[in-house]
């Protein structure tokens, strides 16, 4: 998969997860972007990577041996999970 791929990949998931949900109002809004970006290559699992992110933040959490938290992202439009305290 060439580099272009990997981009248009980026380009649809961010489309149809984030922009198509959402109205963007101008360049303060566009905010969102980079938060999602960070969502996307620190947490969210990539089929290719074994459901793994390309860049983790955190340690994957075991789904079937513990408590597990829910985090919304962009104001509840995304959610991410880790382990609860």
């Amino acid at each position: 998969m060439g580099g272009n791929a990997y981009a248009e990949r980026f380009v649809l998931t961010a489309r149809t997860e984030l922009t198509d949900r959402m109205l963007i109002f101008g360049g303060r809004h566009l905010t969102v972007l980079a938060e999602y970006e960070t969502h996307n290559n620190g947490r969210r699992p990539h089929r290719s990577r074994q459901l793994r992110p390309p860049r983790p933040d955190h340690p994957a959490a075991d789904l079937s041996q513990e408590r597990i938290k829910r985090r919304p992202v962009l104001g509840g439009l995304i959610s991410e999970y880790e382990r609860a305290a």
